[in-house]
Formats: structure tokens, C-alpha cells, sequence
């Protein structure tokens, strides 16, 4: 079958789209009605003249294999309601055999690929001197930043924790923003967290103290880096904020399943992060990709869940070794056929405490739990081994924890589930969840999302 000929459904394409209107307003035109001069290449790309309201229509082709979107249209929204309407065609009915790509489209595509020879061509050696001396100077204002933040908790812990509900944000925002003047923007995240934590809830005090602990130790680990091993001052480096060396990449070509994708804002809401977590069929590694969108633009990148990408993935060094960045792909995203492999409540707990050991402050660990009910309870839900023999918490209090829980227990109907989730130590977030077979089935390979 040809890389265009290998469809997607319906719910991974509209799972592109930046917003509900887009998606509703995508979903109009994913019939043939307003479409004409509709293709597809066997290299993956689709494309189409889709009637508006003006004489000409709107030219649209899409690149399956990034994805890329490009349309005469005016809309400034990726993918347009333009591209997700000739998605959607294209994946309810196909667009016939594949066929010489039109000139305009040629045109785009060529000039996709000559921008991703050029990134390439320009990715030199950049003068080592120079960059030692920066990198030199900016850890000197991290040291004078950790210091500072050193005298900040050593006051807090004097003064005591229980003036804090009454002392407000100002003083931590204050904070952050110090850490921001360093060239520290890890140290600032963690700050401005601090600072939400007096208006939490009950319990709080506890967790501020926890908070506190690992900060200070974030610090005292900055400060002692030269007399750490490698793999854990690069952890440091990168909890701080101090971006990986692209030296230090390495890059794994391999099939990748995207288990989940979500989106969470920034707290003063000037950035979106996009979170994808990828697994590698072959190899069995989990990656997180992470892409940025700035105020009223959602990112750029979008992956839905259930594609597999046949690329290499660039791991950085530090943070537990996930976080990776897609560098070349061979072929267009396709759907995978089946769940992923999974693990027991149980081997998920000592995979989240081996992480532990490279990065003390990994809030989470991705995790495939495989043949899990989701129990309700008094004291809140748990996912159950279905022998029985173990279960964890789920954790369920604000943003996306907890989201999709009744869905998750429709999907089961008491029955055994492949559940996709982050394993922490203040319980398992589930995000993406598949049907479980029985006997020697393997159960359905459609994803459902839960976050």
C-alpha cells in the first residue's frame, strides 16, 4: 500500500485541529460537495481546490508525513478549516491512485524541503570560544541566582510556613522573577509553584515543605556539579534550564506510536506547551516531544493518537532521558493496528523509582499499564491489576488529572483495559486508553483520549 493510501480516521484527524471551531467548521467540509482537483502522491502529500465564497477557490494541500498545512485561505489557524476538511475526505473515502503533484502544490512542497535542507546545511560547529564564554557567564549569574534563592528558603523556614497563606504571590513572583534575570528559567518555574502552593488546599504546609526540600536540593546540586556524574549534572543542567548541548543528542530511528498528546498553559498564560509521548514498537522507549505555541496560536506541531511515525527521535541528554526532539522522517504517519504492550501496577511503581535515581525531581513517569480496571471508590479511583493483586491511585485533583475517568470506566464496562498514563508520587494520571481482548485476542487498536 502507498504511504497516501494508508488512511487515518476521522478522530485522529480532527484531533489536529487548534480549536472547536475548527473543528466543527472542518467537519462541513469533509465531503466531496465543495472540493475538485482532489489528489494524493505516493510520497504523502494530498491536496485539493475547495469552493468558497469568492470567485476562485481555495488552493490546499497537506504534507502527511510532517504534517504541514498550506492554503491560499486567510485564516491564520493551523491546520485550517481549509486542510482539516481535505483530511477528512481523503480519510473517509481516499483521493484515487496516486498521482503526479500539481505545480502549485510542487511548489510548496519543494520549498518545504529546501528550508529542511538549509536547517540542515547551517547546523555548523559554532565558534567554540565564544560559546564557552557565554556558557561561562551565564553560569556565573545561575550561581549569583541559586545563592540568592538559597537565602530566600533558608528566611522562609526561620520565619516559619504559616505566614505564608496570609503573605500572598507577590513575594514569589518577585522571586521568579530574579531567577528569570539569571538565566535560570527551571529555577523560576519552580519558584512561581511554590508560590501557589499556600492556596491549595488542605495539607498544604506539607507540600511546600516537600517543594522546598527538592528545590534546595536543585540548588545545592547547581552548586556541586563539578563532583557529580555526567548523566546527573546534565539532569541538573537541564532541571535549571540551561538547554542541552546538540552535541550530546542521540538519535534512535525507530517505528514511533503516539500514545498521547495534550496541551497546558504557562501561569501567567503567555505560552502554551504541547506534551506528545511517543514509544518506540521496535526498541520499546518512551519519548516526550515537546513543541511551544505563543499568545492565541495553538503549536505547531500535532501528532494524533494511534499514528505511528517511521523517524528518528533525537534524545537530550538529562531528564531521565524522554525528552527528544523528531529529527528526519521516512514515511507518513499510519494508524497502528493494536494497543501497545503494557506492564503491571506493580513493575510501573519500580520503574517510576528507578527514574528517580537519574532525576530526583521527575514529577512523573510514563507508564503502559496493561489489563487494569478502573475501580471507583469513597476515597477516590484506582487502576487494578485484574488478578488483583495490585492497584494504584489515580490521581484526580485539578487540570488534566482525573479527566475522562467515566469515560475510562464506559470503555471497560468492568472488563480489563490497556491504559496509557504518567505514574507520580501523587498517583497515575490516565490519558489514553484502549480496549483489552480476551483469551488470545488482543483487543481493539482504536485509542480512546482521556485528556
Amino acid at each position: 500500500m502507498t504511504e497516501q493510501g494508508v488512511r487515518w480516521t476521522a478522530e485522529q484527524v480532527l484531533a489536529l485541529a487548534p480549536d472547536e471551531a475548527s473543528r466543527k467548521a472542518g467537519g462541513k467540509l469533509g465531503g466531496a460537495g465543495p472540493w475538485s482537483q482532489t489528489g494524493g502522491s505516493a510520497s504523502g502529500a494530498v491536496w485539493g481546490w475547495c469552493k468558497g465564497s469568492g470567485s476562485k477557490p481555495y488552493r490546499t494541500v497537506v504534507d502527511l508525513t510532517g504534517p504541514a498545512y498550506s492554503c491560499s485561505c486567510p485564516s491564520r489557524k493551523f491546520p485550517c478549516k481549509h486542510a482539516l476538511g481535505l483530511l477528512l475526505l481523503w480519510a473517509a473515502e481516499g483521493l484515487g491512485e496516486p498521482a503526479e503533484v500539481p505545480d502549485w502544490a510542487a511548489e510548496w512542497l519543494a520549498g518545504r524541503a529546501a528550508k529542511a535542507a538549509a536547517r540542515s546545511a547551517s547546523a555548523g560547529p559554532a565558534d567554540a570560544e565564544a560559546a564557552r564564554k557565554r556558557a561561562e557567564r551565564r553560569a556565573g549569574r545561575i550561581g549569583a541566582g541559586v545563592t540568592e534563592l538559597e537565602r530566600r528558603l533558608a528566611d522562609l523556614l526561620r520565619g516559619g510556613l504559616a505566614g505564608q497563606e496570609q503573605s500572598g504571590y507577590g513575594a514569589w513572583e518577585e522571586t521568579a522573577a530574579r531567577m528569570v534575570d539569571a538565566q535560570a528559567p527551571g529555577l523560576a518555574a519552580r519558584v512561581r509553584e511554590l508560590g501557589t502552593i499556600p492556596s491549595s488546599g488542605a495539607g498544604w504546609p506539607g507540600r511546600m515543605l516537600e517543594e522546598c526540600a527538592l528545590l534546595h536540593l536543585l540548588d545545592r546540586a547547581w552548586l556541586g556539579a563539578a563532583g557529580l556524574p555526567e548523566p546527573l549534572a546534565a539532569t541538573v543542567r537541564t532541571r535549571v534550564g540551561l538547554p542541552p548541548a546538540a552535541e550530546g543528542a542521540a538519535g534512535v530511528r525507530d517505528r514511533w506510536l503516539v500514545l498521547a498528546q495534550y496541551d497546558s498553559a504557562s501561569a501567567d498564560g503567555r505560552l502554551t506547551t504541547r506534551r506528545l509521548w511517543l514509544q518506540g514498537l521496535e526498541s520499546g522507549r518512551k519519548a516526550l516531544v515537546m513543541d511551544y505555541g505563543p499568545p492565541g496560536r495553538p503549536p505547531q506541531l500535532a501528532l494524533p493518537v494511534g499514528l505511528v511515525l517511521d523517524a528518528e527521535a533525537r534524545f537530550r541528554p538529562g531528564s531521565a532521558g524522554l525528552r527528544a526532539d523528531l529529527g528526519d522522517r521516512y514515511a507518513a504517519p499510519a494508524p497502528h493496528a493494536r494497543p501497545p504492550g503494557g506492564m503491571s501496577t506493580g513493575a510501573a511503581l519500580d520503574g517510576y523509582g528507578t527514574a528517580l535515581r537519574e532525576d530526583p525531581w521527575l514529577e512523573s513517569w510514563p507508564v503502559v499499564l496493561d489489563r487494569v480496571v478502573p475501580i471507583p471508590g469513597e476515597l477516590g479511583w484506582q487502576l487494578a491489576d485484574a488478578d488483583g493483586k495490585d492497584a494504584l491511585p489515580v490521581r484526580t485533583g485539578g487540570g488534566r488529572a482525573g479527566a475522562g475517568l467515566w469515560q475510562l470506566a464506559a470503555l471497560s464496562g468492568g472488563g480489563p483495559v490497556t491504559v496509557f498514563g504518567e505514574c507520580g508520587h501523587r498517583g497515575f494520571v490516565p490519558l489514553t486508553a484502549w480496549q483489552t481482548g480476551t483469551g488470545t485476542e488482543m483487543g481493539t487498536g482504536e485509542p480512546v483520549s482521556l485528556s
